[in-house]
């Protein structure tokens, strides 16, 4: 799970449309090539057709070169309570093993919490979170490990 990098309220436009901010650009590229170098190739991406969403989730595509068959743009994801993204990871095909998904808050905090078994307090934007599952069909996934966290602030030490 990857919640956007940090948007722009600058701009004068609905919050759909919302771009990222200097800010968010750099820490898009800082996480996505360290994730890319860490972690295992995702089978496919699936983000919010948000601005902000749809432009961080375009730096882990590039990094991990995912191709535009497994790069997926739904409006579901652009979901702030949760239920639709739950409905989304619960959807997935089920011969895909890793699924890196792309959207926001609150729902991926939520989320993130209720799927993992390590408490998270807040996912900053552009934060990493590697959950783990035993179960082989997603729409059964109930709890499982937090394996990983990468935020912003861990790499900029």
């Amino acid at each position: 799970m990857v919640r956007h990098a940090k948007s722009s309220w600058k701009h004068d436009v609905i919050d759909h449309k919302r771009p990222l901010k200097k800010r968010g650009h750099n820490d898009g590229a800082l996480i996505s090539k360290y994730v890319s170098e860490n972690f295992d190739l995702p089978q496919q991406i699936v983000t919010s057709d948000a601005e902000r969403a749809l432009t961080t989730a375009k730096y882990f595509k590039g990094a991990f070169q995912i191709s535009e068959k497994d790069f997926k743009i739904t409006h579901e994801l652009y979901d702030f309570s949760g239920h639709r993204v739950m409905e989304t990871i619960k959807g997935l095909d089920d011969s895909l093993d890793t699924v890196m998904i792309v959207g926001h808050n609150h729902a991926f905090t939520s989320i993130a919490n209720m799927l993992g078994n390590k408490y998270i307090d807040n996912v900053p934007t552009c934060g990493f979170v590697k959950l783990q599952f035993k179960e082989t069909q997603w729409s059964k996934i109930t709890t499982g490990t937090t394996e990983n966290t990468i935020f912003p602030r861990d790499l900029k030490k």
